[in-house]
């Protein structure tokens, strides 16, 4: 066993104010150590889990001394283990982490070991909330039709899921219909402080969705993390982490009538993207923050992956616990929390200047920020990019400049002569048009802003306002309104607003992650053959986080993040190329032109409908329905067994290959020899174009697998909702239809060139041939690869593809640490060289020589990549940790627990 903790000194009893104890805690005060009381708050969640789980084993005093003296330790790239309280799934990563628990029992088994060993240590919770699409939208029974399909097509899944929640300890599953995750975890599941077996401590979190960082907005330290260290994480592995550096992010002011949080955080992306925050952590202070409701503090903290940083975090303070007060939290809890976070002096109270007239001990920041929060501007983001802002007065023109500008982030090269192209079709037999920058989408969507009452009610007030004017939106626009939580739709009744929603179109399709995420289902067939005959630029407003190219919908090239209150005045103007401020967004029941300031609600409007709508009821109905789960789910049949019984026919579920032929000897490091190039990439290749998420092309080698065992192509589901399927994942691995690939010289679409013969091949298909003749591959590629939503099978999929290394400019560092954690060699070029600059066409041969010891590597080292044209040149090897290199001499994360638990006595 474990020796016992070197800090149990400063374990102190909590007490009650009205006797008796809450529990035990650590006192991070009775350290009496000043460099303490200057820590971030989100730092001094990190120290607290490192004193509570110090076994001078898995993490050591002297991790605890690197964390305490953050103020000098934090730039030096410093490594330090960390143990989060819980891990939350969500069904797309859900699916093969509990895949990989299952399969891991079955390996334990065949090497001796327990397999009941594979367990989670840690509570795990995992929402199904990604398997929601928009088949049907626009009417009144949308969200029962839409569900009947999601259980139709993911029985198999969910049936595996809820066999997982009988099998593992310690795993709660939400059933689908209930709500997004992360909202479900602000409302439902964050602790704030967790009272486990008499012992306090602060909650923290890693999930398997990069917007797991919501939680922040609670005062909860979490993040996401690949599929592949949640289940590290779960079976008691520490998380190896680089100590961040913290941005203080001062707020000050308040946000002007009108402008919304969506505005807000669309501004702070794009200030902390240009700042550079990869990497660290940034922590919210000033005075600004009583301004902003926990809700709009949330948005924020949602949106951490798309300006990069680890999490956006904001301390606990009074309106945090007014916030757990509303979402009924029992007044035990509350006082609890507030309790232990006082006296271990990890609550921001704003009033202890004033009374005690003690200012706060000032927080060191590694660097600083300021927002006057009455600067920001109405704005939405794209037309490809979450951080590429656009004021909203500024549109029209940066809309025109995008027709103009070359083919890029900001740009669709339309020649002059066709931009003002007008496509003619027929919608149900009413003539209809389409031209450049026409809305075909428009959804209120995504965990980012659905969990906001004031846009979401904000966006039901200027429905309101439309509909008495008079005003209707295009029938040939897909609307959509998928809430994050049964909440909003309770608020909204009550608000007596729905129906006016509904009558624009915007009626609610599901609870579930939907359009943001791709599931935004099928456009009218009319719709789709004018945009594809006649090559439109057609574009989706949505009110999500993400709007990167091919995701939302293979037929929609402009895609804009906009508040939901925006989305409704987008759908109603039908275009994108329109100055709100000169251009009328429609005609009124009397031919009146109506503009967009006759319908945008003023904050105080808003303020008054949230006041009298939202209520802590409401929450305590909604979750209820999580112990009662609903008939569909209550109906599913699972056997009771502690290992699966896998179906071999099974498209949805299958055994995966990673433990066949493993033996308890580590296979030890591995060069590359000889390797061709497989693809040849510039910039900012997301995990998206790795490994999308979307539909399956009905042209792609998954679909050729689908179609072979008897799947029809109208069941073939989407990539997300088979990611329990190597098989199919394997297929899909580089299967994004707008993949750039410098080896097809100019040609867009998942293919590559196979060099030996000159062949043009799918990727998958290219990489199997080089496998059959034993042809090791690798990837070279530009700065930022793997950027986008963490995606455990943007590495899994590599991995069995047969690549051995990817040489980057630089990585996205969750990714990064995947494809280690698959046993794939990630590489950074130095500074200044890229594949064009050392005329590297990818048609060479590459071999990495890396020493044959695990002993003789070391983190962050330099080796040389020798090529068959004589070329050579130097590379960072970034394994940034000796955890890493660990799991890389065991050929994977996986590999290396598994013989950890067997060689175990524990």
């Amino acid at each position: 066993m474990a020796a016992q903790n070197a800090f149990n000194t400063i374990l102190k009893t909590l007490e009650k104010p009205d006797g008796g104890e809450f529990g035990k805690y650590y006192c991070l005060p009775a350290l009496n150590d000043p460099r303490i009381d200057k820590l971030p708050y989100c730092i001094k969640i990190l120290l607290e889990s490192a004193i509570r789980n110090c076994d001078e084993f898995q993490v050591k005093s002297k991790d605890v001394e690197k964390i305490i003296d953050w103020e000098n330790t934090s730039p030096k790239q410093v490594e330090i283990p960390f143990m989060p309280a819980r891990v939350l799934l969500q069904d797309a990563t859900g699916v093969p982490a509990v895949v990989d628990l299952a399969c891991m029992r079955d390996a334990m088994n065949k090497l001796g070991g327990d397999s009941n060993k594979i367990n989670p240590l840690v509570p795990v919770d995992l929402v199904i909330d990604h398997s929601v699409q928009v088949d049907v939208a626009g009417s009144e029974d949308a969200v029962q039709a839409n569900m009947e399909l999601e259980f139709q097509r993911n029985k198999e899944r969910f049936a595996f899921l809820k066999w997982g929640s009988n099998a593992f300890d310690n795993m709660l599953v939400v059933p689908p219909g209930l709500g997004i995750v992360h909202q479900v975890n602000l409302e439902y599941l964050g602790r704030v402080v967790f009272n486990r077996n008499g012992i306090l401590y602060p909650d923290s979190v890693v999930g398997t969705d990069s917007h797991t960082t919501m939680i922040d907005g609670l005062g909860v330290a979490g993040w996401g993390v690949g599929g592949i260290e949640a289940e590290a994480a779960m079976l008691g592995q520490p998380m190896s982490m680089v100590l961040p550096g913290v941005v203080g992010f001062k707020l000050l002011g308040k946000l002007r009538d009108g402008v919304t949080a969506t505005d807000l955080v669309l501004t702070v992306t794009q200030m902390l993207r240009k700042h550079g925050v990869v990497g660290k952590f940034v922590e919210f202070y000033g005075e600004g923050m009583g301004e902003l409701s926990l809700a709009d503090r949330a948005t924020i903290a949602n949106m951490s992956p798309d300006y990069g940083a680890t999490m956006g975090f904001f301390p606990v303070d009074h309106l945090t616990l007014q916030y757990l007060q509303l979402t009924g939290r029992s007044d035990e809890t509350i006082a609890m929390i507030e309790s232990y976070l006082r006296t271990t002096k990890m609550f921001v109270d704003y009033n202890e200047e004033s009374i005690h007239h003690m200012p706060q001990i000032e927080k060191v920041y590694s660097s600083y920020l300021e927002l006057k929060l009455e600067d920001v501007e109405p704005c939405i983001s794209g037309p490809k990019r979450p951080h590429d802002r656009v004021p909203l007065q500024e549109m029209k023109a940066d809309w025109h400049a995008c027709l103009d500008n070359r083919v890029g982030f900001k740009g669709f090269a339309i020649p002059k002569e066709s931009q003002n192209k007008v496509a003619k079709f027929s919608f149900h037999g009413t003539p209809a048009e389409l031209r450049h920058g026409d809305v075909v989408i428009a959804a209120i969507t995504s965990c980012t802003n659905t969990s906001n009452p004031s846009v979401m009610l904000g966006a039901a007030v200027a429905a309101k306002k439309a509909c008495e004017l008079g005003l209707e939106v295009k029938p040939w626009i897909k609307t959509s309104l998928a809430p994050g939580s049964g909440v909003v739709t309770r608020y909204l009744q009550k608000s007596g607003l729905q129906k006016y929603l509904n009558q624009l179109g915007f009626h609610i399709v599901g609870y579930g992650c939907t359009t943001c995420i791709g599931n935004s289902g099928d456009i009218d067939e009319s719709v789709a053959s004018a945009i594809s005959e006649n090559d439109m630029v057609a574009a989706a407003v949505l009110s999500g986080n993400r709007n990167f190219e091919g995701r939302v919908h293979p037929l929609t090239r402009a895609n804009y993040l906009a508040s939901p209150p925006l989305v409704v005045a987008y759908s109603l103007a039908g275009t994108v190329d329109i100055d709100f401020e000169k251009e009328p967004i429609g005609k009124g029941k009397d031919g009146k032109e109506i503009f967009f300031r006759d319908i945008w609600p003023s904050s105080e409007e808003v303020a008054n409908v949230v006041q009298s709508s939202l209520l802590p009821d409401m929450f305590k109905a909604t979750y209820q329905a999580i112990t009662k789960g609903n008939p569909m789910w209550n109906e599913l049949c699972v056997p009771s067994s502690n290992l699966y019984a896998w179906d071999s026919t099974s498209t949805y579920i299958h055994e995966p290959p990673y433990f066949k032929d493993m033996t308890m000897s580590p296979p030890g490091p591995h060069g590359v020899k000889d390797a061709y190039c497989l693809l040849n990439f510039g910039d900012s290749i997301t995990t998206d174009h790795v490994s999308p998420a979307g539909s399956i092309h009905k042209d792609s080698p998954a679909a050729k697998f689908l179609l072979e065992h008897g799947v029809d192509r109208r069941d073939f589901n989407s990539y997300g909702s088979r990611r329990g399927n190597d098989e199919v994942m394997a297929r899909g691995t580089f299967a994004n239809i707008r993949l750039v690939n410098k080896l097809l010289e100019g040609e867009v679409g998942p293919k590559t060139i196979h060099i030996p013969t000159g062949e043009k091949l799918s990727v998958y298909d290219a990489a199997m041939r080089y496998n059959t003749a034993g042809q090791d591959t690798i990837i070279l590629a530009g700065a930022e690869y793997g950027s986008g939503s963490s995606r455990d099978w943007a590495a899994k999929g590599p991995m069995m593809l047969g690549i051995k290394a990817v040489i980057a400019k630089s990585f996205e560092q969750i990714h990064r640490s995947n494809l280690v954690g698959m046993g794939i060699i990630p590489l950074c070029f130095k500074p200044g060289d890229d594949a064009d600059t050392l005329g590297l066409t990818g048609h060479e041969r590459y071999t990495i020589n890396l020493p044959n010891s695990v002993s003789e590597i070391r983190p962050g080292q330099d080796v040389t990549v020798a090529t068959d044209t004589s070329k050579s040149f130097s590379c960072t090897v970034r394994f940034d940790t000796e955890v890493e290199l660990a799991y890389f001499n065991h050929g994977g994360i996986l590999q290396y627990v598994i013989r950890n638990l067997v060689g175990s006595k524990q």
